[in-house]
């Protein structure tokens, strides 16, 4: 099935940015603020799943990057916690029995499995992913339900297809800024498309600041929030160096525009953290 892009009413920055200008240094003034602290979850208490990637080249989500993940999204996402609980509070209230629920980009299945465990049979759940490491690891965590039919990991690469579903909610958790901007606004179409009248889709993304100096201040702030969980400045640069032109933000509200371009009438942010936001789209 053909789908019409439909255009945005706001471009993108003429050159997209991942994480701040490529002039600035990630640790130029940072001091770890002594508030924050590390995350604690039992599952990266085994030394083999604590983040010491050592970023060389373009970034990829490979072997070592997905047994380490969830460390590295607890430690490297503010409030990770609070807006893991809130895509699931929310994502509850969309969801119709006998429909669909969609992970797109599923990594490891975090963000998926507390729909499968208050579902469960009520639904059928499909989770996207193209990282061959990762597919695996979801793979085994969810091969009970896989085996007996309730849940679908598909190898399935968004900017050249989409999964034929019936969705009432759609999850896209940290995903749609790796994707190419030229194919966000037909990715989002296709969202659309594929969701049921009432449902939603919800979208968490890392954002832009709206000038280059607010942006500056996030992402200082970002960075000193990093320091603080534990990272080290040379491994913050080695990230960010890593992921320039593979995580490519944009402003808030051009991700606001893209979704009711897609045609959701209803778009709400309902948590931001500096320069990361999460949105529900109802259809």
């Amino acid at each position: 099935m053909q789908t019409e892009v439909i255009p945005i009413t706001q471009a993108p920055p003429t050159t997209p940015r991942a994480f701040s200008d490529s002039n600035s240094t990630a640790c130029a003034t940072i001091e770890p603020s002594p508030t924050p602290e590390a995350p604690q979850r039992s599952d990266v208490n085994v030394p083999e799943a604590i983040d010491h990637v050592q970023a060389d080249g373009r970034w990829s989500f490979n072997e070592e990057v997905a047994r380490v993940f969830d460390d590295m999204l607890a430690r490297s996402i503010p409030q990770y916690d609070v807006m893991r609980k809130a895509v699931f509070d929310v994502g509850c209230r969309y969801v119709q029995p006998g429909t669909a629920i969609v992970d797109l980009g599923c990594s490891r299945g975090e963000a998926l499995a507390p729909f499968i465990d208050r579902f469960g049979a009520l639904n059928r759940f499909l989770g996207v992913e193209v990282s061959a490491p990762m597919l695996a690891a979801c793979r085994h965590r969810f091969k009970g339900y896989i085996d007996c039919g309730v849940v679908d990991i598909r190898d399935l690469d968004l900017r050249k297809s989409y999964p034929p579903v019936a969705a009432s909610l759609t999850l896209c958790v940290l995903t749609l800024q790796f994707i190419p901007i030229e194919h966000r606004a037909r990715v989002l179409r296709d969202m659309y498309d594929r969701t049921v009248k009432g449902g939603a889709v919800i979208l968490v993304e890392k954002v832009l600041g709206s000038s280059a100096g607010v942006d500056g201040l996030l992402t200082e702030e970002y960075y000193r929030l990093k320091a603080a969980h534990g990272y080290s400045c040379e491994e913050i640069e080695r990230k960010k160096a890593a992921l320039e032109g593979v995580l490519v933000p944009v402003a808030a509200k051009w991700n606001e525009d893209l979704l009711h371009s897609a045609g959701f009438g209803q778009v709400e942010c309902f948590w931001r953290w500096m320069n990361f936001a999460a949105w529900v789209a109802v259809k």
